[in-house]
């Protein structure tokens, strides 16, 4: 029996052994799932893990939409990263990115950060640089504040 799975393993990679299980029922086996993952471990068998489905972004009317930056102030990454100090105190770092050439244009750090400080940082960026065409947030938690939604031309 042990060569059998080790045969349907082979031809059928992907499957695990719940799925050998039932071709070997279909062939006429009296065996249950127990036995065949007994076997199946002491074999060394294993499936290869699942590879997950790449995200989208999604636009109100259904249709897709991935942005890739066609040139400098395109699209425009933000995010914010959190660290400690030695002392253990909290820091939090806004990073904007421009993705198009992957800069780095600005880093605020704050112990805390609010929608006043992210809308005052994009504020210099767009003196200095000009507005960009789209601004990418990461859709993190931190990002729900309506002010920075509606405060300034964001879209996700």
């Amino acid at each position: 029996m042990a060569g059998d799975i080790i045969e349907l393993a082979k031809t059928y990679g992907r499957n695990g052994y719940r799925r050998i299980t039932a071709l070997l029922k279909e062939a006429g086996w009296a065996v249950n799932h127990k036995r065949v993952e007994r076997i199946w471990r002491r074999e060394g068998l294993r499936a290869p893990a699942r590879q997950r489905k790449r995200g989208r972004l999604w636009l109100d009317d259904g249709s897709c939409l991935r942005l890739r930056p066609e040139c400098r102030n395109h699209v425009w990454t933000y995010d914010l990263v959190e660290d400690r100090t030695q002392e253990g105190k909290k820091i939090r770092m806004l990073t904007v990115i421009d993705s198009f050439s992957h800069t780095c244009l600005a880093i605020t750090v704050e112990r805390c950060l609010n929608s006043g400080n992210v809308l005052d940082t994009f504020a210099d960026l767009f003196l200095e640089h000009g507005p960009p065409k789209h601004i990418r947030p990461d859709n993190g938690l931190e990002f729900i504040a309506t002010a920075v939604r509606n405060g300034s031309p964001i879209s996700a």
